[in-house]
């Protein structure tokens, strides 16, 4: 019995860095799109805009309303030494999980604009940090945080783009529907989408939203060679009661985005409304309520690319990609669609 699927160097590719898109395609629904239909084994090129014509008659959409956050400052230590911080999300008791460039020891206070500071409280064996924030001494919850953080902060383009970020992607790098703060990377199949593009889905078929804010974990390779020893990030999710209504009577369901997919099947296999997903999907814990799937393509090694291969097995998977590097497709956050049907 072949298990290569259970292999993490089973989803290496090599990808040139040509291919790495840093920029946005404009307008958006001008981004190429490959069309996978899985009962015929057939593969169409088209453009985004043309996405309608692909989809089945009787399907129930879902989109992922998180907002980005400004979650990457700059500051300094009390030695005057220079850090980075990428907040990653809130914990309990008004603490954050962050990422910090630069060394730090348990209780240094970092300094940072508009009388933000951040007092260092633990380290953690993966990296990460918790640390409370504070203004002018007086501890702050998230919401004020963010306030803050929408004024002294960065948008956190993925490393990968080996760029800073500028005032377009405020924009470019935010959904239209991005409604509640929290994500620190753009749920990026639905960066796709012009208003006049989704005023037709919605027309055709309803929209329905969810959430899920999408952490820092999303570009972390997987270590492990074993893909089943990985231990998976875990992310806050919220689905109201309209959306679980739609879920629970939806046929037919084409989630946008990998977010949106281990969301819905992280409920469908939990029957949870809120909390954390931690939701593995790859050829072994396949999709069981999510029959079609709008995603990006995906880094090497990722959980995303092994999401992907949930769908349509690893074999397939590779060769979709391998087209796509062939016929001059855009990979990453900003790159080109994938439909599979």
């Amino acid at each position: 019995m072949n298990l290569d699927y259970l292999k993490t160097s089973s989803y290496d590719f090599v990808l040139p860095q040509s291919k790495i898109a840093t920029t946005p395609i404009i307008p958006a629904d001008n981004a190429k799109l490959l069309v996978y239909n899985r009962k015929e084994d057939s593969i169409t090129h088209t453009i985004f805009k043309n996405i309608m014509d692909f989809l089945p008659e009787d399907l129930t959409i879902f989109l992922n309303d998180t907002k980005v956050i400004k979650a990457r400052i700059f500051g300094i230590k009390p030695s005057g030494a220079k850090i980075e911080l990428l907040l990653n999300k809130p914990l309990f008791m008004d603490r954050f999980l962050v990422m910090i460039r630069g060394k730090v020891k348990e209780n240094t206070i970092l300094l940072f604009d508009n009388n933000l500071s951040a007092k260092v409280l633990e380290l953690n064996e993966d990296g990460s940090r918790v640390v409370e924030f504070f203004r002018d001494e007086k501890k702050l919850d998230f919401t004020k945080l963010i306030e803050i953080l929408n004024q002294i902060g960065h948008i956190p383009l993925p490393p990968y783009m080996q760029r800073e970020d500028t005032k377009d992607d405020e924009t470019n790098y935010q959904t239209l529907f991005a409604k509640k703060d929290g994500a620190v990377a753009a749920p990026t199949a639905s960066l796709h989408f012009t208003p006049l593009l989704l005023e037709k889905l919605e027309k055709k078929y309803g929209l329905n939203y969810l959430t899920l804010h999408v952490g820092a974990g999303t570009f972390k390779p997987v270590d492990a060679e074993d893909i089943l020893s990985h231990p998976m990030h875990s992310e806050y999710f919220e689905i109201d009661s309209a959306c679980k209504e739609k879920i629970d009577s939806a046929k037919n369901i084409l989630a946008v985005g990998t977010t949106v997919t281990r969301t819905l099947e992280f409920y469908a296999r939990k029957n949870m409304i809120c909390g954390e997903c931690d939701l593995f999907l790859n050829p072994q814990n396949k999709p069981i309520i999510v029959n079609h799937l709008l995603t990006n393509f995906h880094l090497p090694k990722s959980t995303l690319i092994m999401l992907v291969a949930s769908f349509i097995g690893l074999e397939k998977t590779l060769e979709l990609y391998n087209i796509a590097i062939k016929e001059d497709y855009r990979f990453y956050s900003y790159g080109d669609a994938m439909l599979i049907i």
